[in-house]
């Protein structure tokens, strides 16, 4: 007997805002399609104020799950049924998957950054130090990861002193690694033994390309790695400015394909096809 025939799709998306330059669409689709999936990837602008009945929403139309972005993810915890004990204690959510008729949190923003560290630049960060600019869901995510992954140091640098402190806090509660804050300063030197610079924040974002993380550029050296989270350009003004001082640079395509792969198979029980995931967005980025 054939099966009977469906034009329903399983939905999924992101909540952000904004979110319109948001190109995980992109690589979602064609991931669906390469597998053949009845799934659908939508980009979903939700404001601060509307989150919770964001949440409501999703528990009504029977979404398998969303991704979270700027910035609902550490706003989100208090509205699932469940939350995965690293996402906890990050205190930041960015994939939302169902299991029944439960809302379950997980992140897999620093998943995805520690496999485009390794696969795609080539290092591990045992026994590093690391520089990281932010202290929002991306840089908790990073940073526990990190720590959890056995790096050496990390130095957090915030333009708000409490959060930034209170990254610090967290990462010294929860894990074994030395930990610091620094304040953000004008034309803020990166440390001679640093051996990782990350720009966490949304500084360079579309469509404020042109901006770049204010530092002293001149204190990036040759062979310093530089990572960018941004997706959107990936080729930000702050790569483009440490790779002509000789850093090696890692943008945030890596980080969005890793990090989406988990969350594919979250959703759909299935490995993501990252090649074809990686293949979409260099299309997509190379007729923009």
């Amino acid at each position: 007997m054939s099966n009977p025939i469906s034009y329903r799709q399983e939905l999924t998306g992101v909540f952000g805002y904004p979110v319109d330059e948001n190109p995980t669409v992109v690589m979602m689709k064609a991931a669906f399609e390469a597998l053949d999936l009845p799934w659908c990837y939508l980009n979903m602008k939700v404001r601060p104020e509307a989150l919770a009945a964001g949440i409501e929403g999703l528990r009504a139309m029977g979404f398998q799950g969303v991704n979270l972005t700027i910035p609902h993810k550490c706003a989100v915890l208090e509205h699932l049924d469940e939350v995965a004990d690293d996402a906890r204690i990050m205190g930041a959510v960015n994939t939302v998957y169902r299991r029944q008729d439960r809302l379950i949190g997980a992140n897999t923003d620093g998943k995805g950054f520690l496999r485009a560290l390794g696969d795609d630049a080539g290092l591990d960060p045992a026994g590093k130090k690391f520089l990281i600019l932010g202290a929002g869901g991306a840089a908790r995510a990073i940073t526990v990861e990190l720590a959890l992954a056995g790096a050496r140091e990390i130095i957090v640098v915030n333009r708000d002193a409490s959060r930034g402190r209170e990254l610090v806090a967290l990462l010294q509660a929860n894990t074994k690694v030395r930990t610091s804050y620094q304040a953000w300063v004008e034309n803020l030197a990166v440390p001679d033994d640093c051996d990782v610079l990350v720009n966490a924040t949304s500084i360079g974002l579309y469509p404020q390309i042109d901006e770049r993380p204010p530092l002293d550029y001149a204190s990036i050296r040759q062979g310093l790695v530089v990572c960018d989270v941004i997706p959107n350009p990936p080729r930000t003004r702050f790569l483009e400015a440490a790779a002509a001082r000789g850093a090696v640079t890692l943008d945030g395509l890596g980080m969005l394909v890793y990090q989406g792969a988990i969350a594919f198979k979250l959703w759909t029980g299935k490995d993501a096809p990252v090649a074809v995931m990686k293949a979409a967005l260099a299309k997509e980025f190379a007729s923009a």
